[in-house]
C-alpha cells in the first residue's frame, strides 16, 4: 500500500529529502514521473498507461505536502520502513487504505522507477 499524508500536516518539509523515489512534493507543486527516478520520454506504466515522464502532472493537494501513490513503494528496495512514516514529527504519514498493494508490487514498481 502506498503512505498518504494527512490533513494533520504542518508542511515542515521533513519527509520530502528522505524519499527515494521523489513521491513526496510540497503543495500545490507539480510533479513528474522523471524526479527522482530513471524514467525518461514516453513510457508505459505498469498499469498500461502511456505517458511522458518529463510532462508536469497537477498536484494531488494545494495546500499539505502530498505523496504520488504511482511513484511510492513504502521505501521497499531501500529501506526497511517508509521513510517519511519515520521522520515526520506528527506522524501524518500513513498507510493508504485506498492503496493498498502487495510487496511484490510494491517491489515491481520500484524496479520500474529505477531500471537504471
Amino acid at each position: 500500500m502506498a503512505i498518504i499524508i494527512t490533513d494533520e500536516c504542518i508542511n515542515c518539509g521533513a519527509c520530502e529529502p528522505e524519499c527515494p523515489n521523489t513521491a513526496i512534493y510540497e503543495g500545490a507543486d507539480d510533479w513528474r514521473y522523471k524526479d527522482g527516478t530513471s524514467l525518461r520520454g514516453k513510457v508505459i506504466l505498469p498499469n498500461g498507461e502511456e505517458v511522458d515522464a518529463e510532462d508536469a502532472q497537477t498536484p494531488i493537494s494545494d495546500d499539505i505536502y502530498y505523496i504520488v501513490p504511482g511513484k511510492c513503494t513504502e521505501c521497499k528496495g531501500f529501506h526497511e520502513e517508509p521513510q517519511c512514516a519515520a521522520v515526520c514529527p506528527v506522524d501524518c504519514c500513513v498507510p493508504d487504505p485506498d492503496h493498498v498493494e502487495s510487496d511484490e508490487t510494491l517491489l515491481n514498481r520500484q524496479a520500474f522507477l529505477h531500471n537504471d
